[in-house]
């Protein structure tokens, strides 16, 4: 698979969880959140970031064929996740071990692979 459909797939499978988060912010949360899930204004805040990965996951969609754009996107994409991770790290000790050790993994994973995909597509 070419460095492209990589991150169209990265960026898709980015606004489908946006997508998600926005119509179930609590279903699609509670495992990463636990009980914290229900509450009100984290259900707000869940949606937020529903609402972010949609735009950043449409963003690198739009802008794959631009060879200037798109990497730039990428490394957002990748700063956004990286973010998610480390704010995940911090709370640890107030979120079900599972819940934060795959939210660790998945958006590390997704961090590094949209700074080599960045990387990727800069080059060629």
């Amino acid at each position: 698979m070419g460095p492209r459909r990589a991150a169209a797939l990265l960026a898709a499978g980015r606004a489908a969880l946006g997508v998600a988060v926005l119509v179930a912010p609590e279903a699609v949360t509670s495992r990463w959140l636990g009980a914290h899930a229900s509450h009100p204004a984290v259900r707000y805040l869940a949606r937020s970031l529903g609402a972010r990965d949609l735009a950043l996951g449409i963003l690198a969609l739009r802008t794959l064929d631009d060879a200037r754009i798109a990497p730039q996107v990428h490394v957002a994409c990748a700063v956004a996740d990286s973010v998610d991770a480390l704010a995940t790290v911090a709370a640890r000790s107030e979120l079900p071990t599972a819940g934060a050790i795959g939210t660790v993994a998945v958006a590390g994973a997704a961090a590094a692979a949209g700074l080599y995909l960045a990387r990727e597509l800069a080059n060629g």
